[in-house]
């Protein structure tokens, strides 16, 4: 049999990698910083890679650290799996997630089937309430949320980039034209999320009228029934050209023809200890692979 790296070196160095802090992972394993610099430094002289970067408190991964890490933690997560077999006590891995009520619809749901194939007792408890990002540690195990940037106290990945669009019925497409046309603009409504506020501002100057002053703007804090406001005639909804997409609606139209990149993302978020968590760690890399 091959000799083995020693587990306590190998958790170490892992817990300094997801929570992205030696501090932090000496708190978690219930070490001093100088033993679990031991830990670390063990793992170096078994490899022979010297797998950080030592700059006083910080410890910042080499490339050869990085190459090691993404090699030894899928591998670390099978191990985690086969020996969960073998004590398999039956219970349900629950997750409370996060979720805007429109990615729920449009791209969680679809897909979800899938994860319950590969992890038949993983369930998941949805909120799709507000000021998700807030709860997540508290009430939340992890989140997906739109945001210009998640906070930095948060693990985060992005999920996607997006357009921004304006969208509405086709009867009032037609009756606005090709073309943007102040006067015509002015008596409508316009219809904005409230996670979205900064879109109408990346919208208006993309179409050349930052001054644009409607008769209205209504916000909503359900993506669904923006669309569905939008679908019949009541305004003109301010969304990403992704929604617009999966919508697969008929009765909606984007108007224009305008490439306005939007300040907003979706993006997974979770504080960083949470990754050791089995849960959320399955969702999280099944997230990544599934590429929703």
């Amino acid at each position: 049999m091959r000799r083995l790296p020693p587990l306590r070196a190998l958790e170490a160095f892992v817990r300094v990698v997801r929570l992205g802090s030696a501090k932090a992972a000496a708190s978690e394993l219930g070490l001093s910083p100088s033993a679990l610099s031991r830990r670390v430094q063990s793992l170096e002289d078994f490899t022979g890679k010297k797998l950080f970067h030592r700059q006083h408190q910080a410890m910042k991964l080499t490339d050869e650290g990085q190459a090691f890490y993404d090699a030894v933690s899928p591998k670390l997560e099978e191990l985690a799996e086969a020996v969960e077999s073998q004590v398999d006590t039956g219970q349900v891995l629950r997750l409370h997630l996060g979720v805007p009520s429109l990615f729920g619809g449009q791209r969680l749901f679809p897909r979800i089937a899938e994860l319950r194939k590969l992890h038949p007792r993983l369930h998941i408890d949805i909120d799709a309430s507000p000021h998700l990002e807030t709860r997540v540690g508290d009430t939340l195990d992890a989140a997906i949320i739109l945001s210009t940037a998640p906070d930095p106290s948060l693990y985060s990945i992005r999920l996607d980039h997006n357009r921004v669009y304006a969208i509405t019925s086709r009867a009032v497409a037609a009756e606005l034209g090709d073309t943007p046309d102040r006067d015509k603009l002015e008596k409508q409504t316009f219809l904005i999320h409230t996670d979205l506020p900064d879109s109408f501002a990346a919208w208006k100057r993309a179409v050349g009228l930052e001054d644009l002053n409607p008769v209205a703007i209504d916000h909503f804090d359900s993506g669904q029934l923006l669309l569905e406001a939008a679908a019949n005639g009541l305004g003109i909804a301010i969304m990403h050209s992704d929604h617009f997409a999966r919508a697969g609606d008929d009765r909606l139209a984007s108007l224009y023809d305008f490439e306005v990149e939007s300040p907003y993302s979706y993006w997974f978020v979770c504080r960083p200890r949470a990754l050791d968590s089995r849960p959320v760690r399955l969702f999280h890399d099944w997230l990544v692979k599934a590429g929703l």
